[in-house]
């Protein structure tokens, strides 16, 4: 006998191609905007870069996985938003392409770094500011994991010694 055959929609390739658009427009548009405000990026170093990734980091996260943010995620997710881990609903549109973006870390993060490298750019000082402070935030994170982490490997030895 042969297994039924599951059906499922067909991803929305255009939908796709539309939001790669947006993104590559959004771009532009911030590129003038920055060339018209006389705005030249600085000279980053790679100390820059190493925050801009961990605030990229804590802001993909936050979008795609954290409670607080989960009516972000909510209409584009099967069931209920909560704490992460929903799948996109599959419905071969813009509620799917959205839902996968918003639920896909590397995906948001995409949309992050480049929200927050074209911030820096327009309204430095904010820019900065959230940067750093979304940058603190993921230390915070890898810092509470590896604390959590030696804690609980310090309680087994000490349960395994005793």
């Amino acid at each position: 006998m042969e297994a039924a055959a599951t059906t499922r929609p067909v991803p929305p390739y255009g939908t796709y191609a539309s939001i790669v658009g947006v993104f590559t427009g959004g771009l532009a548009a911030a590129g003038a905007l920055a060339r018209m405000l006389d705005r030249d990026p600085r000279e980053d170093t790679a100390l820059d870069l190493v925050v801009l990734a961990a605030a990229t980091f804590k802001a993909a996260r936050t979008i795609s996985s954290d409670e607080v943010t989960s009516f972000l995620r909510a209409p584009f997710v099967e069931g209920e938003a909560h704490e992460g881990g929903e799948d996109p609903k599959e419905t071969g549109d813009l509620k799917q392409a959205i839902g996968e973006l918003v639920t896909c870390s590397r995906c948001i993060g995409t949309w992050a770094a480049a929200g927050l490298a074209t911030a820096q750019i327009l309204a430095p000082r904010t820019g900065r500011m959230l940067t750093w402070s979304l940058a603190a935030a993921g230390a915070n994170d890898f810092l509470q994991a590896t604390f959590a982490a030696l804690t609980n490997k310090s309680n087994e030895l000490e349960q395994k010694a005793g």
